[in-house]
Formats: C-alpha cells, structure tokens, sequence
C-alpha cells in the first residue's frame, strides 16, 4: 500500500523557508533537502500559495510565510495539500451480500470518524512554530563533531 509523504515534505519546505527567509530558495534548492524533484516541489509550493500559506513570484526564488510560522497550524498545512482527504481508509471493495464484511467497514468508519476527529484537534494544536522550535532543540542535541551540527549552526547558507 502507498501512503502519502505530502503532510511531510510540505512540512519539510516550510521549514526550509521559514528557516532561510533571507535567502533565495529555489525549487531545486528545496527538493535537494527533501531528496525529491524540483516539479513535485512547486507542486507542494502551488497547493501552499493557493492555501494562502507562503507568497511567491513564478519563476523567482522567493517565497515566503504570508503569516508567522506560529500561525500555521498543522492543520492549515495538511488541509492545504491533502483537501479534506481522510487519515484513514475503509475497504470499500467488500462482499456487498456479506452482512459482515458491510457492517464491520460501517463500525471501522464509526471509529475511524473518531480517530479522524481526535487528529485534527491535535493538528489544530501544532504550529509550524512548534516544529521549528524541535528542529532547533534536535539541532542543539547533536554531537558538535558532526557536518549536521555545524549546518544547524550556520543555517541553510552552508548547505
């Protein structure tokens, strides 16, 4: 089964941005850090400027947070590039005769309704801020003779 990385790498360029607002991040730039393609990251940077998330010019690097980073929930994130596609999903694909197979998927969904309802209260919680600021504390943590240590230190510029 496939599961989506979206929440993640969106997640992933924000911080990029946020941390290197001074800098000219481009989209080759920022799929090197998530270790993608440039064309699935303006796809993440389109469904964000749609969203209202960040503000860019095309074709320029330099996009930026429309708002501070402690205003940009988890939520808004995932809404921005998922939609209002569920966490969970059911087998819709049962016996349709199987009295079973049928009412096991509507209990599942019962349950999957509460889980979904318990995720996005907790993602409504969590602001990019609070993301960066756990990027910062694992940065502070690492070993000082490591290269992480040292770009933690430094910032995106000697990336």
């Amino acid at each position: 089964m496939k599961y989506s990385k979206k929440l993640s790498d969106t997640i992933h360029c924000l911080a990029f941005i946020a941390l290197g607002e001074k800098e000219h991040l481009t989209s080759t730039r920022i799929a090197e850090s998530v270790k993608t393609n440039p064309a699935y990251i303006r796809q993440l940077m389109a469904a964000l400027k749609r969203a209202g998330l960040i503000s860019n010019t095309q074709g320029q690097a330099n996009a930026c947070l429309t708002r501070p980073a402690d205003q940009i929930t988890m939520l808004d994130i995932y809404r921005a590039v998922e939609g209002d596609k569920p966490l969970l999903h059911l087998d819709v694909d049962t016996n349709p005769e199987c009295g079973i197979g049928i009412h096991v998927q509507l209990s599942i969904g019962d349950f999957y309704r509460e889980i979904q309802e318990t995720a996005e209260q907790k993602m409504r919680e969590i602001t990019l801020q609070d993301i960066i600021d756990r990027y910062h504390e694992k940065i502070k943590n690492l070993p000082i003779d490591t290269d992480q240590a040292e770009i933690g230190k430094e910032g995106l510029a000697d990336e």
